[in-house]
Protein backbone atom coordinates (compact mmCIF):
# COMPACT_ATOMS: atom_id res chain seq x y z
CA UNK A 1 0.00 0.00 0.00
CA UNK A 2 1.04 3.66 -0.87
CA UNK A 3 1.12 6.14 2.01
CA UNK A 4 2.02 9.86 1.93
CA UNK A 5 4.38 10.86 4.54
CA UNK A 6 5.17 14.65 4.92
CA UNK A 7 8.31 16.17 6.21
CA UNK A 8 7.97 19.29 8.10
CA UNK A 9 10.77 20.24 9.91
CA UNK A 10 10.24 21.70 13.75
CA UNK A 11 13.61 23.50 14.59
CA UNK A 12 15.74 21.61 17.70
CA UNK A 13 13.32 22.28 20.37
CA UNK A 14 11.45 19.45 21.50
CA UNK A 15 9.11 21.00 23.46
CA UNK A 16 8.48 23.91 20.25
CA UNK A 17 8.28 20.94 17.77
CA UNK A 18 5.43 19.11 20.08
CA UNK A 19 3.15 22.34 20.02
CA UNK A 20 3.74 23.39 16.55
CA UNK A 21 3.03 19.72 15.76
CA UNK A 22 -0.04 18.98 17.54
CA UNK A 23 -1.34 22.23 16.53
CA UNK A 24 -0.59 21.14 12.81
CA UNK A 25 -2.38 18.41 13.43
CA UNK A 26 -5.47 19.77 15.32
CA UNK A 27 -5.53 22.42 12.12
CA UNK A 28 -5.13 20.00 9.25
CA UNK A 29 -6.94 16.88 10.35
CA UNK A 30 -9.15 16.83 13.42
CA UNK A 31 -12.35 19.07 12.51
CA UNK A 32 -15.10 18.06 9.80
CA UNK A 33 -14.20 20.55 7.73
CA UNK A 34 -10.72 19.25 7.30
CA UNK A 35 -11.81 15.47 7.36
CA UNK A 36 -14.72 16.13 4.34
CA UNK A 37 -11.50 17.69 2.40
CA UNK A 38 -9.34 14.88 2.61
CA UNK A 39 -12.35 12.18 1.52
CA UNK A 40 -13.03 14.66 -1.44
CA UNK A 41 -9.54 14.26 -2.33
CA UNK A 42 -8.92 10.63 -2.42
CA UNK A 43 -11.67 11.21 -5.68
CA UNK A 44 -13.64 8.24 -4.29
CA UNK A 45 -11.33 5.98 -5.24
CA UNK A 46 -10.64 4.60 -1.96
CA UNK A 47 -11.83 5.32 1.65
CA UNK A 48 -9.68 7.06 3.85
CA UNK A 49 -10.73 5.65 7.56
CA UNK A 50 -8.05 7.01 9.73
CA UNK A 51 -4.77 9.03 9.68
CA UNK A 52 -1.70 8.04 11.67
CA UNK A 53 1.33 10.40 12.31
CA UNK A 54 4.16 11.18 14.69
CA UNK A 55 7.08 13.91 15.79
CA UNK A 56 10.40 12.37 14.98
CA UNK A 57 13.93 13.31 15.25
CA UNK A 58 16.79 13.33 12.59
CA UNK A 59 19.42 12.49 15.61
CA UNK A 60 16.80 9.25 16.76
CA UNK A 61 17.93 6.44 14.44
CA UNK A 62 14.32 4.74 15.83
CA UNK A 63 11.27 5.67 14.56
CA UNK A 64 10.27 7.22 18.03
CA UNK A 65 7.47 9.42 18.51
CA UNK A 66 7.73 12.52 20.46
CA UNK A 67 4.37 13.30 20.69
CA UNK A 68 4.26 10.52 22.96
CA UNK A 69 6.67 10.70 26.04
CA UNK A 70 6.13 8.54 28.77
CA UNK A 71 6.73 9.67 32.78
CA UNK A 72 10.60 9.10 32.46
CA UNK A 73 10.97 11.18 29.57
CA UNK A 74 11.29 7.79 26.37
CA UNK A 75 9.76 8.45 23.60
CA UNK A 76 7.61 5.75 22.58
CA UNK A 77 7.45 4.41 18.73
CA UNK A 78 3.78 4.21 18.60
CA UNK A 79 1.96 6.29 16.12
CA UNK A 80 -0.66 8.77 16.70
CA UNK A 81 -3.87 7.19 15.03
CA UNK A 82 -6.54 10.15 14.14
CA UNK A 83 -10.10 8.08 13.29
CA UNK A 84 -12.15 9.57 9.86
CA UNK A 85 -15.79 9.79 11.68
CA UNK A 86 -17.86 9.82 8.79
CA UNK A 87 -21.08 9.69 10.93
CA UNK A 88 -21.55 13.71 12.49
CA UNK A 89 -19.28 16.34 11.06
CA UNK A 90 -19.47 17.84 14.00
CA UNK A 91 -18.45 14.84 16.75
CA UNK A 92 -15.61 15.24 18.66
CA UNK A 93 -12.77 12.70 17.22
CA UNK A 94 -9.74 10.52 18.89
CA UNK A 95 -8.27 12.12 21.16
CA UNK A 96 -4.82 13.15 20.38
CA UNK A 97 -3.16 10.58 22.58
CA UNK A 98 -4.90 7.62 21.01
CA UNK A 99 -1.96 5.41 20.08
CA UNK A 100 -1.00 2.62 17.39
Amino acid sequence: MYRLHVDIPLGHNEDTAKQVAEQIVQWVFRDGDSQERIQRLALGKFDIQEINCRLGNDEDRQKSNYLDVNENGHASNKKIRILIDKTDDNSPYVPFHHRV
